[in-house]
């Protein structure tokens, strides 16, 4: 059974998951093949994946769903760098960066988008918020380049 609905255009895949914890798992593997398949580097897989996460789990935990029980992941990758959005549908407050206490059980998920993103962002608009963040994508080497030294 597919987890999700997704649409491509020009470079951009955009996914509808359900508001559900599990949702999260299922965004991360296959964002995390996306990327290896587009040739990103294994680290910054790590850190597009980390952020997606707690921006999903974020959008999950703390704001209204999109119709159908939804939150929506876009992602677009260009030579440079990797842009991820996560909307849902809205809740009473901003979302915000806090300073967690050492002892909180939460509170860092968007200090951690802060640390690993070169910029990230909130948009409010007529149907919800989108949290976005840009962060850099650089390309793994080839393994037939590092062993014959053509690269």
């Amino acid at each position: 059974m597919d987890h999700f609905a997704e649409r491509r255009s020009r470079g951009a895949s955009i996914v509808l998951l359900p508001a559900t914890p599990a949702s999260v798992a299922v965004a991360r593997r296959r964002l995390t093949a996306d990327l290896a398949e587009a040739g990103v580097c294994a680290p910054a897989i790590g850190d597009v994946a980390l952020v997606i996460s707690e921006l999903l789990s974020n959008a999950i935990r703390h704001a209204q769903s999109l119709p159908g029980s939804r939150v929506q992941l876009a992602c677009s990758v260009t030579a440079e760098r990797v842009e991820v959005a996560v909307s849902d549908g809205g809740s009473p407050t901003r979302p915000r960066q806090t300073h967690a206490s050492l002892s909180a059980v939460g509170g860092r998920g968007l200090g951690i988008v802060e640390r690993l993103a070169d910029t990230w962002g909130v948009k409010v608009g007529d149907f919800g918020i989108t949290v976005w963040a840009v962060l850099p994508a650089p390309r793994a080497l080839r393994a037939e380049a590092v062993l014959t030294g053509s690269e």
